[in-house]
């Protein structure tokens, strides 16, 4: 994937557009109504982690709970947070289509699909959680995020926008996908205490495969001849400009890497999803990071595995357009911080392991994935190998 800046013509308001603004003023005030009718059960400003659960399933829990989904796969679970990414990355689609100067790299590798992909996956999260909310109790987390940030928005990224695309997306992640994570999770990590997201990632994975099979030998699915490439910018959003990897270059990189799980790759969304998950700290340090309070540390450990990376494999970058830097940064680091702690030693070790060993094992695995499906795999895949792998290491180091 090449994430090149692009250039787009200015283009007027559609009613897309205002559908989502609205939505988005709709939450905001839907969340502001809730702060003035729960204050009483608050620890402090919001309520925390442990009272959402506490609440299940009452609606108003229910409500943070799905939001909070939406920036789960950066361990942040806090609807402040998703509400900021899904701000700030329309705030950088909508830059990106008029050509705005300060658009930074183009939202979802400049496709021009963002729309769809969003769209999508919303949809996918919704009927997870119809589908599999039961699962979820005040003891027993459960990853009905799965859908959000896998195949959805993957299928739109491979066979391009439409209702068809993206609607069957949205049933195949809540019927393939979260159901494969429940089963890896509750069978497989849980019994033999490994961190979660290895089963996540690996139920990723497997129903990805399995879907992209399907839409092989079952066409219609998705269009009557399914392409195999993501579908390419259009002539008019093209930029020819080559980034000069310098200082800049690279932080802005690392911001962006905060929003490349959900296929943003975006510096404003990023900052969006940053900025929200802060003011949910600033208000109850125990809201957000499943009421941990560890956020500080993690954020500190996830920008320092980007940075690293970065660094490292700038000649990647250079060479590809596009690497996948940002894997440790939702997978070995988040594990090692919640499993082991935030101590210097396990932020330091994790970030150096995590960017040594999981965005070139990625690179590798999605070289040999199918064409007919989306290299997403190699990357997801990466984060449960790496993640295996890494995190026993940080424990015998701490150990020591």
């Amino acid at each position: 994937m090449n994430i090149t800046i692009e250039k787009n013509r200015p283009g007027a308001r559609s009613p897309l557009d205002l559908a989502i603004i609205l939505l988005m003023i709709g939450t905001a005030l839907l969340i502001f109504w809730l702060s003035f009718t729960h204050r009483s059960v608050w620890e402090a400003h919001w309520p925390s982690y442990s009272d959402m659960v506490s609440k299940l399933p009452e609606p108003a829990a229910w409500l943070r709970w799905v939001l909070g989904d939406i920036s789960e796969v950066a361990f942040y679970k806090h609807e402040f947070a998703s509400i900021g990414l899904l701000a700030g990355a329309y705030l950088a689609y909508w830059a990106n289509r008029t050509g705005k100067t300060w658009q930074g790299f183009a939202i979802s590798y400049g496709t021009g699909l963002w729309p769809w992909l969003v769209t999508s996956s919303l949809l996918g999260l919704l009927l997870s959680n119809l589908l599999w909310g039961w699962t979820v109790t005040a003891t027993s987390w459960q990853p009905t995020f799965a859908a959000f940030v896998s195949l959805p928005a993957a299928m739109v990224l491979m066979f391009g926008g439409g209702w068809k695309v993206t609607i069957n997306g949205a049933i195949m992640g809540a019927v393939l996908v979260t159901p494969t994570c429940l089963l890896f999770v509750n069978y497989v990590c849980n019994p033999l205490g490994l961190p979660v997201v290895i089963g996540n990632v690996l139920g990723m994975a497997v129903a990805s495969v399995f879907a992209f099979v399907l839409c092989r030998y079952l066409p219609s699915l998705v269009k009557s001849e399914p392409c195999e490439q993501p579908s390419a910018p259009s002539p008019a959003t093209v930029n020819t400009k080559t980034p000069d990897y310098g200082v800049i270059w690279s932080l802005r990189r690392v911001l962006a890497d905060f929003s490349e799980a959900p296929f943003f790759g975006n510096e404003l969304a990023s900052l969006g999803l940053l900025l929200g998950v802060l003011l949910a700290y600033t208000w109850n340090p125990m809201s957000p990071v499943y009421g941990s309070g560890l956020l500080p540390q993690l954020i500190g450990a996830q920008a320092l595995t980007s940075a690293l990376g970065v660094v490292i494999w700038r000649r990647k970058w250079m060479s590809r357009g596009w690497y996948p830097t940002y894997v440790p940064l939702v997978s070995v680091v988040p594990a090692a911080v919640l499993t082991y702690g935030g101590s210097w030693q396990v932020i330091l070790s994790s970030a150096l392991l995590g960017a040594l060993i999981a965005p070139p094992l990625a690179c590798a695995i999605a070289q040999r994935v199918p064409a007919y499906m989306h290299a997403y795999i190699g990357n997801v895949l990466s984060m449960a190998i790496s993640t295996l792998l890494i995190i026993p290491i940080i424990g015998l180091l701490i150990a020591n």
